[in-house]
């Protein structure tokens, strides 16, 4: 059953204070810097969305403590979408499921991105199952949405600062109820 708007402020409320995995932030901090920095770069509503849910699977998984550490690979990139999929389209939705791969591209393309990843994206990147090589490059490029999950991506990497100012979840929530394409009946999952 998909979400309501009032289902992902709740997520946010009840769950963002947690750590970003690995990082010196906070889940909520991670999510407004991303749809921050899209914003600032003229991004369009829809990938500004995106750039704050794009995590939303790590909060809805629950899991305690840092996946990469484990050993696991929370694949919350395709996770998060049945709950996302009634209330946004595609233009929310592929820059999301996409964003990983984004990550794996950029180290095929640009030899030297994955030196830039913080110490938990090259360890989730292991696990996620690394570079692309030529192929996976060349299909993962003829993709609807692969060029906004590249931008998205590089927001991602740099959303990791702590203290760093943004809007509030509430402005970001408007944004998005203003590309929400329908009003699902509300979820309960947790």
């Amino acid at each position: 059953m998909a979400f309501t708007l009032q289902d992902i402020e709740q997520l946010f409320v009840e769950r963002g204070h947690r750590a970003y995995d690995g990082e010196p932030i906070t889940q909520l901090q991670h999510a407004l810097q991303t749809a921050t920095l899209a914003e600032q770069a003229g991004a369009s509503p829809q990938l500004i969305t995106a750039g704050l849910l794009h995590d939303l699977g790590h909060l809805i998984a629950d899991r305690p403590g840092t996946p990469s550490l484990d050993g696991l690979d929370d694949k919350h990139q395709y996770f998060v979408l049945p709950f996302l999929r009634g209330l946004f389209g595609a233009a929310v939705l592929d820059p999301i499921r996409l964003h990983v791969e984004a990550k794996r591209y950029l180290c095929f393309v640009e030899p030297d991105y994955g030196d830039l990843l913080s110490a938990d994206s090259r360890r989730s990147l292991a696990l996620q199952g690394g570079s692309f090589d030529a192929g996976q490059a060349v299909d993962f490029a003829s993709m609807p949405g692969a060029p906004d999950a590249i931008r998205l991506r590089r927001w991602d990497d740099q959303a990791k600062t702590p203290g760093q100012a943004t809007e509030s979840l509430d402005y970001f929530l408007h944004i998005a109820e203003q590309v929400a394409t329908r009003s699902p009946q509300p979820a309960t999952v947790w």
